[in-house]
């Protein structure tokens, strides 16, 4: 037996916790014991307002401004592309865009003819803030910018990016999916007016849960009527949504009751003192992948957090992933087309994506270390 299972794979999703897994079976029993709609009602405190208060908290938001969706991507898509852009403007994305994102901007430019414009990098990898401070102007309507991406662990300095956007008209949106639960995330210090995230990541919500932070501002510039919204705030009278001006207005009709308690207690869990110092252990795995021989990292960046990503050039992603996975060590094979613009124009088909949580040791790291030199001996 190769001993308890080591999860490095927080990136794709964190292990729940197993209060969160009791909150969610509760609520199950709960529907079959009394009904669906009757449970969603019993908990509406909890789901329709508790729940919304802490993920407030833990964004420095205000409670009126955060939304929640069943993913990320569709949050995203619930704002940018109902942008009111036109062809006199810019919009700027960095090299690590998730391509999920990219699509709906793709779309948006074809739609309205705004101009898509990457921000280069450093040649270590970091963004070039003095080309931005240099290109920044008025015709700058959107400006995109990933904080952590999931396909390698650079923390791009949104708060600096923030504090460089300010004077300018532009909306600025943040794709926490990574950040958040892993490293301090405040929008009010960012100045973003879009923020986007993952329950099922570092805050170890259950799948199916994610969330938006929408200024105001934002809100009023995406000119919706109420027939133009898909959803708003339940009226527990009624069962009915409607439209109360808040970034709920945004949110998608259908959601599990189970999947929102569960996330509630995940964000509890979080405000009662998860920590976010892990440095250690993320030292130890970088060490330990610079030590292993012909392993090629994939780590741009002078500031790195919890995700690390690795290739070899005889051992495939997926067969490391698998070989692995034999001695209960849980890692995840990444595509590059997933980041197009930094990982497949780099070259980068597919790799080993390895990340690290405050539940992690350095023991566990040197498990896994062990574990990928015996594989890499066997196989290459």
């Amino acid at each position: 037996m190769a001993g308890r299972l080591i999860h490095l794979n927080t990136a794709g999703a964190g292990r729940v916790p197993r209060e969160v897994r009791r909150t969610m079976a509760d609520v199950l029993d709960q529907e079959a014991a009394t009904g669906c709609y009757e449970t969603e009602g019993h908990l509406d405190g909890i789901v329709n307002d508790e729940m919304y208060r802490r993920l407030a908290r833990v964004l420095g938001a205000s409670v009126e401004d955060v939304a929640v969706f069943d993913s990320a991507t569709r949050a995203w898509c619930s704002v940018v592309p109902r942008l009111g852009l036109g062809p006199g403007d810019r919009v700027w994305v960095t090299p690590y865009e998730y391509a999920g994102n990219l699509i709906p901007l793709f779309n948006l430019r074809d739609r309205t003819g705004c101009r898509i414009e990457v921000v280069p990098t450093l040649p270590d990898g970091d963004l070039d803030l003095d080309w931005m401070a240099a290109h920044i102007a008025d015709d700058v309507a959107l400006v995109s910018v990933t904080h952590i991406p999931s396909g390698c662990g650079i923390v791009n300095p949104v708060e600096e990016i923030g504090r460089l956007l300010a004077p300018y008209r532009c909306f600025y949106a943040v794709d926490a999916c990574q950040s958040v639960g892993q490293i301090p995330v405040d929008v009010a210090r960012i100045g973003c007016q879009l923020l986007t995230g993952a329950g099922r990541k570092f805050l170890r919500g259950p799948r199916g849960t994610a969330f938006a932070y929408v200024a105001p501002e934002l809100r009023t510039a995406l000119a919706t009527d109420f027939h133009d919204l898909h959803v708003a705030r339940i009226d527990s009278a009624t069962g009915y949504r409607v439209h109360d001006g808040s970034a709920r207005s945004l949110e998608l009709a259908e959601r599990s009751t189970a999947a929102m308690a569960g996330f509630n207690t995940a964000l509890t869990l979080f405000e009662e003192g998860t920590p976010f110092d892990n440095k250690e252990v993320f030292e130890a795995l970088r060490a330990t992948l610079a030590g292993v021989p012909d392993v090629d990292l994939v780590a741009p960046g002078t500031q790195q957090s919890g995700i690390l990503s690795f290739r070899h050039p005889a051992v495939p992603a997926g067969t490391i992933v698998a070989r692995l996975a034999e001695q209960r060590i849980n890692a995840w094979k990444i595509v590059g087309h997933h980041t197009p613009l930094y990982m497949a124009e780099r070259g980068v088909d597919t790799a080993v994506r390895v990340s690290t949580h405050y539940y992690n040791t350095v023991d566990e790291i040197d498990r896994f270390g062990g574990a990928l030199r015996e594989i890499l001996r066997e196989r290459a």
